[in-house]
């Protein structure tokens, strides 16, 4: 099998350092919020929601900029830049409403780097190794993921720093990070893409890709920030040390099946291993609402990995497959776009009904709503475009 283009392999590394720094804070923010400065379940959901929302919604933007500029390079270092400064000031937050500003200052550079990035990554790679290319950045970025819960837990565990330290720290990937990234270079177009249209009608996008985002937006209303995952281990009785080891130990396994159904996808197809995810995304809601057992729990938690391994990497390539070379980074811009409008509703939906009336409800709407979302899915189809020459 042939080597992953350069500009992919240093993306892969810019996404290891990032996700070290980010994961040295996120497992551990549910607790921050709640025992360090008294917030109430609820506003997890504020919080979580509203960050993602508004990385969501700017990638459209983003991506748009993306396509105009003919340039993926410079949006992605802002980004990366905004979010390595923002992230560790968490350290210095005295109230959640503080934690909420970062968090969403953080977001916008998620959102600003995160469609040009992934439209590098299928400009850099042929159109029969797309799945295994995004497959191995996501596998990258779920190391950093499993790096940096361990990290942040051995120093908590080994050292006299406390959270706030460990937040500060989470500078120094970050800062590696961004150094990585001014390596990356972009590849030359060997063959002269045209202007993407200034304005793109909804109806002017292929018919399979717009049912694939209407079939994401329904699941997106069901799929809840994750943090409220760490609070239904902590309430069955998972202690408060063992939470940034699982997830550390979740994130390994999502690297896995991530660099797994990136592959699998180049060769069966896209359509069943996402089938596939969302069903294991239904089966892991409803169980995690229905368990009370530290095991069961665990076990549900840790499962929900594969879900990450059959969708991540092989819903971007299925959206770079389906539409205009020169519309990438606006295509998968829009479909993050799909995903941001679902998941702040879905966060405070899922908050609000744990608040009333336990997580029996949230886990249980969202298995539901994820159910819709597969049935929808099943509509989707479409052969990919013909492959265009690359660098």
């Amino acid at each position: 099998m042939s080597r992953l283009p350069t500009p992919v392999l240093l993306l892969g590394l810019t996404a290891f350092l990032g996700d070290v720094s980010s994961e040295m804070i996120y497992p551990l923010l549910p607790g921050f919020l709640t025992v360090t400065l008294g917030a109430a379940p609820w506003v997890i959901g504020v919080v979580e929601g509203a960050a993602e929302t508004t990385s969501a919604l700017l990638q459209t933007v983003s991506g748009r900029m993306a396509d105009r500029m003919g340039k993926r390079k410079p949006l992605t270092l802002f980004g990366y830049a905004i979010s390595g400064i923002a992230r560790p000031l968490v350290g210095l937050a005295h109230a959640w409403p503080t934690v909420l500003a970062i968090r969403l200052l953080d977001r916008v550079g998620k959102g600003m780097r995160t469609a040009p990035r992934d439209a590098l990554i299928a400009d850099a790679t042929p159109a029969d190794s797309r799945g295994r290319a995004f497959g191995f950045h996501r596998a990258a970025d779920h190391a950093g993921a499993t790096a940096g819960p361990l990290l942040a837990s051995l120093l908590l565990a080994t050292t006299s720093l406390q959270l706030r330290d460990v937040f500060l720290l989470a500078a120094i990937p970050a800062a590696l990070a961004f150094g990585v990234l001014l390596l990356v270079r972009e590849p030359p177009v060997l063959v002269p893409l045209p202007a993407p249209p200034t304005k793109v009608p909804w109806s002017s996008w292929p018919e399979p890709y717009r049912r694939l985002l209407g079939a994401t937006l329904v699941f997106t209303l069901g799929n809840s920030t994750d943090a409220l995952l760490l609070l239904k281990l902590q309430q069955v009785g998972v202690p408060v040390a063992w939470m940034a080891a699982l997830w550390a130990l979740m994130s390994s396994g999502k690297m896995a099946a991530n660099a797994l159904g990136g592959r699998l996808s180049d060769r069966l197809g896209r359509k069943p291993l996402m089938v596939a995810g969302w069903a294991v995304f239904a089966g892991v809601y409803l169980g995690m609402g229905l368990s009370q057992s530290v095991p069961l729990t665990v076990g549900l938690f840790l499962t929900y990995s594969l879900y990450f391994g059959l969708t991540e990497p092989v819903e971007k390539a299925w959206v770079v497959d389906l539409v205009p070379a020169n519309q990438r980074a606006s295509a998968l811009g829009l479909r993050q776009m799909a995903v941001g409008i679902g998941a702040l509703p879905a966060s405070l939906i899922a908050g609000a009904l744990w608040s009333a009336w336990g997580p029996l409800a949230a886990f249980g709407t969202g298995a539901v709503l994820a159910g819709i979302g597969l049935l929808l899915l099943l509509r989707v189809d479409g052969a990919p475009n013909s492959p265009e020459p690359v660098a």
